[in-house]
């Protein structure tokens, strides 16, 4: 069977690669990752470029099949020169065909060995430009799935961890469009944890990012509305950028910080945020603390403030630490002065 399917891939035939494309998609594992030393990718990335759905549907399909669990297959689909015929695809106009590819995407740059290759093919800058144009679509009637936002984030994210790369993302424009991306979406959303995780990697690699973070409007009480509505780990990332811009100019941004609100949410994550959340939090609260102008620009009451914190206290009596709860009494003796 396995020499069919090789020989299939090779005919030329539309009709019969199509179906040996397919058919690779159900062999097991080990199965495609012997075909795959056979130089099966080669006719699969030649059918990319065959202008017709079906067969570009069912060579990426196979290539995700491919993939899938083995680096060194990862390797040999970029070296077969994948990478500019999926970029030329996420430019098509079908939804379905735009999600896998970028599926594929996603899979091939999370291989370290990748990462330059794609990188230096446009992909970044494609990436961002994809992403401005969903922030630009008021009528919501993107092509382009949810499942492709999230995958998009997630590719810039793997390209970021590349300490080579991280560089030409950051100056690409996408602090802009993840911020932007923030704004228009849930915040508990998945969307909305890929961008918070992406913006987090970009502003702890640079002064640069930082700036330009806080340079656009909006931008921290974007971050301060991941913190009270966020899932999680969204919560997470959003404080870790805020802590980032704190601790790169504490007077410089503090104030900006507190003007936004940030108290509640910020004792509240402090109680019951994630691990790494409640430390980032105790952290960026003790380089808020010393603001004395915080009474008069927050929008809860004082009353309010503590009785909320309290509450969360009450809750989670039992998961709070002698240290969380002498930081949040300290915090809330402070602001009753």
């Amino acid at each position: 069977m396995e020499d069919l399917l090789v020989e299939n891939l090779f005919s030329g035939n539309r009709e019969v690669q199509i179906q040996a494309a397919t058919e690779l998609s159900k062999l097991s594992s080990k199965q495609r990752h012997r075909l795959a030393e056979r130089g099966i990718i080669s006719p699969l990335v030649s059918m990319l470029q065959s202008q017709d759905y079906e067969a570009i549907e069912a060579s990426l399909l196979a290539l995700l099949g491919l993939a899938f669990g083995s680096e060194r297959n990862k390797i040999r689909i970029v070296k077969a020169g994948v990478i500019p015929v999926l970029l030329d695809l996420l430019q098509c106009q079908n939804e379905q065909l735009i999600e896998l590819t970028m599926a594929a995407m996603l899979i091939l740059s999370s291989c370290t060995a990748n990462k330059l290759v794609i990188a230096s093919s446009g992909t970044i800058q494609l990436l961002v430009e994809i992403l401005n144009l969903i922030n630009s679509d008021v009528n919501n009637s993107s092509i382009f799935s949810m499942q492709a936002r999230i995958d998009a984030i997630a590719t810039l994210q793997n390209l970021s961890t590349c300490p080579q790369i991280i560089p030409s993302v950051a100056s690409s424009g996408v602090i802009y469009s993840l911020l932007q991306l923030t704004h228009c979406s849930e915040k508990s959303s998945e969307l909305t944890e890929k961008a918070m995780a992406l913006l987090e990697n970009i502003v702890s690699s640079s002064e640069n990012s930082i700036q330009e973070t806080v340079s656009i409007g909006g931008a921290i009480r974007i971050l301060v509305e991941a913190v009270e509505e966020g899932s999680p780990q969204s919560k997470e990332h959003a404080v870790g950028i805020l802590l980032h811009i704190c601790q790169s100019c504490r007077d410089k941004y503090r104030g900006l910080i507190l003007m936004e609100g940030i108290m509640p949410g910020l004792l509240q994550l402090s109680v019951d945020g994630t691990w790494r959340a409640k430390s980032m939090a105790r952290e960026l609260l003790l380089l808020l603390r010393d603001c004395s102008n915080y009474a008069s620009t927050s929008k809860q009451s004082k009353h309010e403030l503590m009785e909320q914190v309290m509450q969360a206290i009450d809750a989670d009596a039992e998961k709070v630490t002698g240290t969380t709860l002498r930081l949040v009494e300290e915090m809330i003796t402070k602001l009753s002065i």
